[in-house]
């Protein structure tokens, strides 16, 4: 919206006018003359009168029924006949419209195109999208669902096209482009640890973990590339750490073969689990050795679970207690101040329900989640406090990890005053996912961090992240107790019923703004796994994640 201009409108002045009044001022005399020509105040009321009536009212509201089905055939029909411009100008920004409308055809080789449009549910259209990709003498068929939405302009009040690379195709991010030729990377063969091999039909959330695959391993496992349309990621992108996409395989290369952690019963399992729930993504690990066991996603887009970047809620309590024990802030037994309030920085903070717990122990305060527990001790700590310690023992917060596909490995940045506060509790500027939670359960169980990794780092010789120093054994052994407590007779409590004594646990709730619940965070190990997971908008973690960590826990 708002991308396109109006051209103002030009009115030429009579030359009259203007010549009587230089004469006026140059030769200082006949002041008349300026009126016989029409000048004066009367002129200018005139003149303002004409500017009104040329001025165009502008239409506004809500778009009619009419207006979208119009605009959408229009840029249909357009874009199916090759008229270019005609389809660009029908959108809100007809320069990328027409730059990635003309690629389809040029650079990803589509032809015969038919598109045909569903009916429309308010301002958005679906459609279809039939054709042929040919490239060198080898053609298919394509065939995929688009949509469209329609926008009305605020500058000339004319429906457009809400102009996005993902009218094309809804792979497409803004800045990307479709490009049908070699392909840049052979394909490879991706295989669990058992052998088997890993396929998008067999495993859906490892879509784009198989994508990540043959980016980095590609022509490193000794493939031969073949023919294909495929998605090639813009600058934004790759900022996001998106992988270039395959649509369709015109001709198949030669695959390398690589081979993954995974292990195909977890990997089965934490399928069936997420698919329970929307929204929810899931990661399993051995904290012996950081191998990733299990990454799912029951959305099959995006992968959170490696790449997501969400508040973590009290699951950061993990980190802020080992913090504040080191510093002798907190003791598992000791008596601890969990106020129903506790304000700092301007910020007023309080418990879920608004809950106190009175003479109780720290080991209270964190089973039981009390955030003022954690907020009382920000007046106490340097606002990089904690930055050091997620960076220094938990090996967050770095951009450093290499796993062997794109991942985010977590950002605490420095802060003060309220945030500082809000950081300790996994609000503020705190951001994680799954991965990095598990991570932090893993340093907990095994008593070092070690970085998580999909692929061996013998496969290539990369290396991997280190933390500079390990948890003290005094606060380990807290830090243990803690979590055995909560899963024991905590908020984690119900979730890892059964699965003691070798186990520990922390929930979490993230607040997020504009949505109605919180996000479900749950963290936790049982011998040698451990796994966190995420339910977005499902509630509280005990009841939303917790069960689906649980479970896998269970299987080991």
């Amino acid at each position: 919206m708002g991308k396109r201009r109006r051209v103002a409108e030009r009115h030429r002045s009579r030359p009259a006018v203007v010549g009587g009044m230089i004469a006026v001022v140059v030769g200082g005399a006949g002041i008349g003359a300026y009126a016989l020509y029409g000048g004066g105040a009367a002129a200018e009321d005139n003149t303002a009168t004409q500017a009104a009536a040329h001025k165009k009212t502008v239409k506004t509201g809500p778009l009619s029924a009419a207006e979208v089905t119009t605009t959408a055939r229009s840029f249909l029909t357009s874009w199916q006949q090759g008229r270019i411009p005609q389809a660009a100008a029908a959108t809100d920004d007809a320069g990328a419209a027409t730059a990635l409308l003309t690629g389809f055809t040029k650079d990803a080789h589509v032809q015969g195109v038919t598109l045909t449009p569903g009916v429309p549910q308010g301002d958005k259209v679906p459609f279809t999208v039939k054709g042929t990709v040919s490239y060198q003498g080898v053609s298919k068929p394509i065939g995929y669902a688009g949509a469209l939405t329609v926008v009305r302009s605020t500058e000339d009040g004319k429906p457009y096209v809400d102009w996005h690379a993902n009218v094309v195709h809804p792979d497409l991010a803004d800045g990307d482009t479709l490009v049908t030729g070699e392909s840049g990377t052979p394909p490879v063969k991706a295989l669990d640890r058992a052998g088997g091999e890993i396929t998008e039909a067999k495993y859906p959330s490892l879509g784009s973990v198989l994508d990540g695959l043959r980016e980095k391993y590609g022509k490193k496992a000794g493939g031969k590339a073949g023919i294909e349309l495929r998605v090639v990621r813009g600058k934004e992108s790759k900022a996001k750490k998106l992988s270039d996409k395959t649509l369709l395989e015109l001709s198949k290369g030669t695959p390398g073969t690589v081979k993954t952690t995974l292990s195909p019963r977890l990997q089965a399992a934490a399928e069936q689990q997420v698919a329970k729930r929307a929204r929810a993504s899931v990661v399993v690990l051995r904290p012996s050795t950081g191998e990733i066991l299990a990454v799912a996603n029951s959305g099959h887009g995006f992968n959170t679970a490696l790449q997501g970047s969400l508040a973590p809620g009290s699951t950061m309590k993990i980190i802020t207690s080992s913090l504040l024990i080191d510093k002798g802030l907190a003791s598992a037994e000791k008596q601890h101040p969990c106020p129903k309030y506790f304000t700092y920085g301007g910020w007023k903070f309080q418990n879920d329900d608004e809950f106190e717990i009175r003479g109780g122990t720290f080991k209270a305060s964190f089973a039981r989640s009390c955030n003022t527990a954690f907020i009382s001790q920000a007046p106490k700590l340097d606002n990089s406090d904690l930055t050091r310690q997620a960076q220094q023992v938990f090996g967050l917060s770095m951009n450093n990890w290499a796993i062997g596909v794109p991942s985010f490995d977590g950002s605490v940045p420095v802060q003060s005053a309220a945030q500082k506060a809000a950081s300790l509790i996994g609000q503020g500027g705190v951001r994680m996912n799954p991965l990095n939670m598990a991570s932090v359960a893993a340093t907990v169980q095994s008593g070092s961090f070690h970085q998580p990794y999909l692929v061996s780092p013998e496969v290539d010789g990369r290396s991997l992240a280190h933390a500079t120093r390990s948890l003290s054994p005094g606060t380990l052994a807290q830090l243990r107790e803690l979590m055995r407590y909560t899963a024991a007779a905590g908020t984690a409590a119900e979730a890892m019923s059964g699965l003691g004594p070798d186990y520990g646990a922390k929930t979490g709730s993230a607040e997020v703004d504009n949505q109605d619940k919180p996000n479900g965070w749950f963290t936790a190990y049982k011998g040698d796994l451990a796994a966190a997971g995420v339910v977005q908008a499902g509630g509280h973690g005990g009841d939303t994640a917790g069960p689906i960590v649980a479970s896998l826990l269970r299987m080991g």
